[in-house]
């Protein structure tokens, strides 16, 4: 507060009461300044007050009371609501009541019956873009030769080949055939929506296949930094009025071929759904050509350049050879999860010392640092003067660089991405004589006059190796970060060195959080004698280990049972075996494979999927133990463990929806966890809620005797 603000009150006195008062000390300045303050407070809540009574304003727990003054009615089948005053339950009623949805009841009502209004309550009742589409439109039909209808109901025109490329998706126009065990049926309308949000990568370096060592890859090229194949997304574009149906330009759908050949212009170029630089010089629109590039048997011709959206691959011509490649684009993916340039909360940046690396701009700004090593040299330099300091990346390139950071007592480090950047460090191959693994130490021994140091990675994709931690470290802690699952990926997103871990904590102190990440396996190597068991903590994350019966979380090394750990888990996905010392507590979480915990009479775990075979902490509420105690015979019981595993649309990294849960997952799994939300890593989506909401909603909507559906289209 400043003092003009502070002094406030005292400013009202008589000035012969603020000379006598300052010949004592100013007491009564001091007095009226704490007064000041709490009448501050009360003033904030009253202007708060007049902000309550309207939508658009008012805080989160004032949503329901202003939803029952105008007759919105929560859905039972969605749960009922939570606590306002938890952090739980107020994420919880955002999705049962949610506010735009509550702002708009009135409007929605106004517009019931039209087609329209299922597009606007998708947003505003699940956050989801949608289209809406009347199936009887559809169907095949009997022209009357005195009212002809061309544009409806037409038989495939094979010379088409855009309209049959759309067929049984969300824009489809072809004409079906009645069927009453599906959609296309006289009184059906449906919602097609797009639960997986686009994610934008901005200037980044393409991906050189020249890098796999093959000279016919000398002019190929993709989208993705790690090599992997990567379907390119639309960026949505605003629809013109609100009657308008959406098309593919104003949802987040993947890009098709013949779509992005036809309407380049209205995908390619600044702020458009993909760009293509070379020796930072953008590539004209007339330069973009369409093509298949499965097999990269496609070849460009003079200054042409291939791209296939599909596959997110570049070609370009033999005749003119590229090296330096970079690319903007949108991908499709289900939560802000892992490295990325979406929002997220930094730790705050007052009176830390921040060092700015930024490859781009370092030559033109001294300030800047091309490297993340020096940045850290200068930082090793000064950290006497600023023993909390913040090496922030500003820009989402790659840096193949070797890091190794040695933290002395006292010291705090933050390695992180600036909001909006996702910067690639790229750990390679290149020393003989040790590994090239990022590696962070602290201090052998303990020093009684200062703490332990602390170091924090947020918001960076680290792949080509791992990290270390050894040594004496207070705390490390991983947030908003992808360490890739197998270091590198190949075209088809499988990992190049499947058994290779993401994390390796060697003889270190230190306590590990991951929050919000993706990261391979994690290694403990720890002395069981001298030391107490290593606390790591994980929420919000996937632990991948590419396969179940590989470790996930366990012991570096052989002739270990189990690694020397204490584990507190929430709301991840774990891929692979954990083999801990004990769970403290696992709640809400997918374990696909065995767990197998030391000290089973510590902890516990809820509402969490453990495959039958494993040796936990006691369980409340787990499955697959509570579907079998509610069946008999043995037989039933196997049939009862099966239904309810967990079915993924994809557990490779890279795929968009990846470790999101099938359709077909039992309900038990897709609804088990302790609020009715989904176990594992995208609990807090909320995703049954918001489904649940959306279906009852467009019953309430939809006119009489018109059946609908929600139809996902990722």
């Amino acid at each position: 507060m400043s003092d003009a603000r502070a002094d406030r009150l005292y400013e009202l006195l008589p000035g012969v009461y603020r000379k006598r008062d300052a010949e004592y000390g100013q007491p009564l300045r001091a007095l009226l300044r704490v007064i000041d303050e709490q009448a501050g407070v009360v003033e904030h809540d009253i202007a708060q007050l007049y902000e309550n009574w309207f939508i658009e304003t008012c805080e989160e727990w004032m949503v329901p009371y202003i939803a029952e003054l105008v007759g919105y009615r929560p859905v039972h089948e969605g749960g009922d609501p939570g606590s306002p005053a938890t952090a739980e339950g107020a994420a919880r009623n955002r999705i049962l009541v949610p506010r735009a949805h509550v702002a708009h009841t009135i409007r929605d009502r106004r517009r019931k019956g039209t087609l329209a209004i299922l597009e606007s309550m998708s947003r505003d009742v699940a956050g989801w873009p949608g289209r809406a589409v009347e199936f009887y439109r559809l169907l095949a039909v009997a022209q009357n030769l005195n009212h002809l209808q061309p544009a409806r109901g037409r038989f495939a025109d094979l010379r088409d080949a855009d309209a049959l490329d759309r067929i049984d998706g969300p824009f489809d126009e072809l004409a079906h055939t009645v069927d009453v065990r599906r959609r296309y049926n006289i009184p059906s309308a449906g919602l097609f929506v797009w639960p997986l949000g686009e994610y934008s990568v901005t200037h980044a370096p393409a991906y050189h296949l020249e890098r796999r060592a093959r000279k016919r890859d000398r002019n190929r090229f993709t989208f993705s930094v790690l090599g992997n194949d990567t379907q390119l997304c639309t960026l949505p574009v605003d629809e013109p009025e609100p009657t308008h149906i959406a098309d593919e330009m104003n949802v987040p759908t993947a890009i098709r071929r013949r779509a992005f050949d036809e309407r380049t212009a209205d995908y390619y170029g600044d702020g458009k759904s993909l760009m293509i630089w070379v020796d930072d010089h953008p590539l004209a629109l007339e330069r973009i050509v369409a093509a298949d590039l499965s097999d990269w048997i496609y070849s460009p011709k003079g200054d042409q350049v291939a791209v296939d959206p599909h596959l997110g691959r570049i070609a370009f011509a033999d005749d003119h050879p590229a090296k330096n490649v970079r690319v903007s684009y949108h991908y499709a993916f289900t939560a802000d999860l892992g490295g990325g340039e979406y929002e997220r909360a930094l730790s705050p940046s007052a009176g830390r010392k921040v060092y700015t690396v930024r490859q781009d701009e370092a030559a033109a700004h001294p300030e800047y640092f091309a490297t993340i090593n020096a940045a850290l040299q200068s930082w090793l330099k000064e950290q006497d003067k600023h023993p909390d300091a913040i090496i922030e990346i500003a820009d989402s390139a790659a840096y193949t660089e070797g890091i190794e950071i040695e933290l002395k007592p006292g010291r705090k480090l933050e390695l992180r991405a600036r909001n909006g950047a996702r910067p690639v460090v790229r750990l390679m191959d290149e020393r003989t004589s040790r590994g090239d693994a990022m590696l962070v130490s602290g201090p052998t021994a303990e020093d009684p006059s200062a703490h332990d140091p602390r170091f924090i990675l947020d918001g960076l994709l680290i792949a080509g190796q791992g990290l270390q931690i050894q040594n004496r470290l207070s705390c490390v802690v991983i947030r908003h970060c992808t360490l890739v699952p197998g270091w590198t990926l190949g075209h088809d997103c499988q990992p190049e060195h499947e058994t290779a871990p993401s994390i390796e904590l060697l003889g270190t102190t230190a306590r590990v959080n991951i929050e919000h990440s993706i990261v391979g396996s994690i290694l403990v190597d720890q002395d069981e004698v001298l030391t107490d068991p290593l606390r790591v903590s994980i929420t919000d994350s996937i632990v991948d280990a590419t396969r179940d019966d590989l470790e996930a979380i366990g012991v570096s090394g052989s002739g270990r049972a189990v690694a020397h750990a204490l584990l507190t888990i929430a709301r991840c996905t774990v891929i692979g075996e954990v083999n801990v010392h004990a769970i403290e507590l696992a709640e809400n979480c997918i374990f696909h494979g065995r767990v197998r915990v030391a000290r089973s009479q510590i902890g516990c775990m809820r509402f969490c999927y453990v495959p039958d075979c494993s040796r936990t902490p006691r369980r409340y509420d787990c499955q697959p133990d509570a579907a079998i105690a509610a069946v008999k015979p043995d037989r039933e019981k196997r049939q009862a463990e099966r239904r309810v595993r967990p079915r993924f649309e994809s557990l490779r990294y890279g795929a968009p929806a990846y470790c999101r849960l099938h359709s077909t997952t039992a309900p038990e799994i897709a609804r088990g966890a302790d609020d009715e939300s989904a176990m594992g890593v995208f609990h807090d989506r909320f995703e049954p809620q918001r489904e649940a909401n959306l279906r009852i909603r467009l019953d309430e909507f939809t006119p009489a005797g018109i059946g609908n559906a929600v139809i996902p289209s990722n």
